[in-house]
């Protein structure tokens, strides 16, 4: 359906009644009660004119599912009412969604200014694909917003900003970066998918696109891809030639996984980022971590942004092991409650290194560049108890010191002979 999906005028319901209801409000086929999985490839006409009119966008309808899909359309509506967009188009994957946006708004010559602390696969395309098409790109320190604007001033097509960062959970402001981005004509976009619409609102505060990895919070159990760009029909109307004629468009079944996932959005969320706020306040004084990012913790660098723009803090917690790789293969291993694997914003906690997930396509060289520790670990806090959940890091935890405990001992025992 090639038309904006309409924002409802005067919708006063919070959030955590509009992850229900949003985009849902209309009348399905044989009265069902929830969203239909439409799996069919085509749609057919008997009026071969009405037909003609449909594709061209001139009346509602759908003619092929690359193009346009009922269930999808759904789950299109229901981000439109989250973000308080005019319009949005849905994805394969988070990553389809983010390459859709640069490439229909980059092109030979243009200029795009973003941070150095992305996620893996966005810092990939920034360093290796957008340079083979002609585009400049300059990736500025993430805590020096003065340097960012600079940049900005000197020549910018397309602001990029992902905040909170994945996994530093660094924080950028906003309002002050887009701001900059308007004075000289650019577009200005932002992955919002570790803050997700619960807690934050890149359009509210000057951003022209928002991006979601679907995968992660929205769908929330691990079982999904998808990604999911909102923003103004006419910018939109874009995005979404490209994706009909590169052809990544989100399946039925996987949209009708999400919208279901969406529903209980704002419960997991409120679950997690409390335990995650727990979490934080924990490793701060363990003794085997040498550093925490959370942007709840009032040391944090960005808190005070985070907390101007932000709801709430979210659902993720990264900290740096002292001894590097060989601790956190010490330590992940003997946690009951995590699963070690590369996702996040699943309902089960779930425990990462950077190597191995947020920057697994980036080299140990290219991730020192980005400082990345090799001693760095994600936490994407799940729905567990909170209390489980500390006893569990820190049973963990203190395994290692005292393994750690007896091998220093045993070497002050039996040193090894000097040569």
């Amino acid at each position: 359906m090639n038309k904006k999906v309409e924002v409802e005028q005067g919708n006063t319901a919070s959030i955590e009644t509009r992850v229900v209801w949003g985009g849902e409000q209309v009348q399905h086929p044989y009265n069902a009660t929830q969203t239909p999985i439409v799996v069919s490839a085509a749609y057919g006409y008997q009026d071969i004119d009405a037909w003609y009119d449909v594709a061209l966008g001139k009346q509602p309808g759908y003619i092929y599912s690359r193009m346009s899909n009922p269930t999808v359309a759904t789950l299109e509506a229901k981000l439109c009412d989250l973000e308080q967009a005019e319009s949005a188009v849905a994805f394969s994957s988070g990553m389809a969604a983010i390459s859709a946006v640069l490439h229909t708004f980059l092109a030979t010559g243009k200029r795009v200014v973003s941070t150095r602390d992305s996620y893996g696969g966005t810092n990939k395309i920034f360093e290796e694909f957008l340079p083979r098409m002609g585009v400049q790109v300059c990736l500025c320190d993430t805590l020096d917003t003065e340097a960012i604007e600079r940049e900005i001033a000197r020549g910018c097509d397309l602001l990029y900003l992902e905040t909170p960062t994945n996994p530093t959970l660094k924080v950028l402001d906003i309002q002050r970066l887009a701001a900059a981005a308007k004075r000289v004509g650019a577009l200005v976009v932002a992955d919002n998918t570790f803050a997700t619409p619960l807690n934050q609102n890149p359009l509210a505060l000057g951003v022209d696109v928002v991006v979601h990895s679907a995968t992660k919070f929205l769908s929330g159990h691990g079982d999904v891809l998808g990604g999911v760009v909102c923003g103004d029909e006419s910018l939109m109307a874009q995005v979404r030639h490209y994706r009909e004629i590169n052809g990544a468009s989100l399946d039925p079944f996987s949209a009708f996984l999400i919208i279901r996932g969406i529903k209980t959005l704002a419960l997991r969320v409120r679950q997690q980022q409390a335990s995650a706020q727990a979490l934080a306040e924990y490793l701060c004084g363990e003794p085997l971590v040498e550093s925490v990012n959370y942007p709840g913790l009032p040391q944090h660098p960005g808190h005070a942004v985070a907390r101007a723009q932000m709801r709430g803090f979210g659902a993720i917690v990264s900290f740096v092991l002292k001894g590097g790789m060989p601790t956190v293969t010490r330590l992940l291993p003997r946690l009951q409650y995590a699963h070690r694997a590369g996702n996040l914003g699943a309902v089960e906690t779930i425990y990462g290194p950077a190597r191995t997930t947020s920057h697994v396509e980036n080299t140990l060289e290219e991730r020192l560049a980005l400082g990345i520790s090799e001693g760095l670990v994600r936490i994407s806090v799940g729905i567990e108890d909170t209390a489980d959940l500390l006893a569990d890091l820190a049973q963990a935890c203190a395994a290692v010191r005292e393994e750690l405990a007896r091998e220093a001992e045993a070497v002050v025992r039996h040193p090894e002979p000097q040569v």
